[in-house]
């Protein structure tokens, strides 16, 4: 049964890089049926805190990503780890060392340029009694390093294929630091170990941790996992994603206005295509993941790409659907009614279906929806310049508003045959009163149908920021002055 597991460590926010690593892992176990387990990889004292571990939780959550098994925290199997690194010295597989960094440091120089081996030295594999007990006298801190065997370590890696490394180039690394706290390959291979893990999906970031991990599972007696890396993700010059390319944290995006289902199908494009570009649900690509048809080329962060997603996705939903998302967005705006999911729920039920054609995130909405709720609104003056100048419209919307005033129902269909009839009459473009309606009602030279709008709008509302055509462009003309 495949067992796979997503191991942050809470030393910073899940950025988009874990988070399609956290996907993959999902999207696998659940093609598979298979477990998948949340770890968190805590053994950085220092700079784990307990508010990273939250936002992870958080993300996971907003994001739909179950876990099976877990959360299990490092941090409490301390001695099961101190535990595995003594048995491998008592096998004579690892050893103590007792070297500091400077001594270390100062060794290697000697060497550097001569052809030596660049690494550790294996000055503490063969310490005399005599010098084991001098160091422990002067209270040295004693480190546990692995004795790295020779010969080749091979391994088929699921996305980039065979890959072989020689073990000269591999030091004994450190199995437990001079504080007693495990390294992230001790870490790492036994609690995968443990949790009987049968393939670890990663970054190609890990591949040259990969070969130590493996003589690790080799002389604890265990069979290594089946290794899957996935190759990093560069933003839009090519080069790795860094904070400069967009949010730091995926609740960022989250904050932005970004879907859940939008953002993971995003994701599920890093390196891998579920087939047609359209929104799919999660159960539909967990049926369609295949780890062999992820690519091994680089996929590069597009912002656009993701916004045409999830526009895509809420132009899709339905009112009921858009409106808790909406709902947040617009109390952070101090724009929301409670008469809206009540007595008002037809109408903002219809607002949603006009705006969401035209919404590439969440917080489009309250912007978009601001002409409709409240009495004064900005205009924008170029669109003032472009469309209300025309001196026309003194004489037309007058005429126009005297129309809307007398018509029996002011719904969209009759506004547009009342206001093509009066462009008609009057021998004008539509156009002309079209542009200039969308000006005064909406304040901006794009919006929805205007039909649509002045129907929203309401006719009270709609003639009443009709009759502001002297007024807008008179303020228009100050504010340029």
């Amino acid at each position: 049964m495949v067992r796979v597991r997503f191991a942050p460590s809470p030393t910073g926010f899940l950025h988009i890089g874990a988070a399609r690593t956290c996907f993959f892992n999902w999207l696998y176990a659940r093609n598979q049926d298979g477990t998948f387990i949340l770890r968190i990889e805590d053994t950085d004292m220092a700079r784990s805190s307990e508010e990273m571990t939250e936002g992870i939780i958080e993300c996971l959550n907003w994001l739909g990503l179950d876990w099976d098994e877990g959360p299990i925290f490092q941090s409490q199997r301390l001695s099961q780890y101190r535990q595995k690194a003594l048995e491998l010295v008592e096998k004579g597989l690892a050893y103590t060392c007792y070297c500091t960094p400077e001594e270390i440091q100062e060794r290697t120089k000697k060497t550097a340029g001569t052809g030596d081996f660049w690494g550790y030295d294996r000055f503490c594999l063969e310490l005399s009694e005599k010098q084991r007990l001098r160091f422990e006298s002067e209270g040295r801190a004693k480190a546990v390093r692995f004795l790295v065997p020779e010969g080749e370590i091979r391994y088929t890696d699921r996305i980039h294929g065979d890959i072989s490394v020689d073990s000269k180039n591999i030091e004994d690394f450190v199995l437990l630091r001079g504080d007693g706290l495990p390294t992230y390959h001790l870490s790492v291979v036994v609690d995968d170990m443990e949790s009987q893990i049968t393939h670890v999906i990663r970054g190609d970031d890990h591949i040259s941790n990969t070969p130590k991990q493996i003589l690790l599972y080799q002389a604890f007696g265990a069979k290594s996992p089946k290794f899957a890396h996935l190759a990093l993700i560069l933003g839009p010059d090519k080069k790795k994603l860094s904070k400069r390319h967009g949010g730091t944290s995926v609740l960022e995006f989250r904050d932005q206005g970004y879907l859940p289902l939008a953002f993971l199908n995003f994701l599920a494009q890093m390196s891998w295509s579920p087939g047609e570009e359209r929104i799919y649900t999660l159960e539909e690509l967990g049926g369609k993941f295949a780890l062999n048809k992820v690519s091994k080329g680089s996929p590069v962060f597009d912002l656009n790409k993701m916004e045409w997603l999830n526009g895509r996705l809420i132009s899709g939903m339905s009112a009921e659907e858009l409106t808790p998302f909406v709902r947040k967005e617009m109390q952070a705006s101090n724009l929301w009614q409670e008469t809206f999911a009540e007595k008002q729920k037809p109408w903002f039920d219809k607002l949603l279906d006009l705006l969401k054609e035209r919404s590439r995130t969440i917080r489009a909405f309250p912007k978009a929806a601001m002409p409709f709720l409240i009495d004064e609104i900005a205009y924008d003056p170029a669109g003032v310049e472009k469309h209300l100048r025309d001196e026309r419209l003194d004489t037309l919307l007058p005429l126009l508003g005297k129309d809307f005033l007398s018509m029996d129902e002011f719904s969209a269909p009759a506004i547009e045959q009342v206001l093509r009839k009066r462009a008609e009459e009057e021998g004008v473009k539509a156009a002309l009163l079209i542009h200039a309606l969308r000006m005064l009602v909406v304040g901006e030279p794009v919006s929805p149908g205007i039909f649509d709008v002045l129907e929203l709008a309401g006719r009270e509302k709609t003639l009443k920021r009709m009759n502001r055509l002297s007024e807008v462009k008179s303020l228009v003309d100050k504010k340029g002055g």
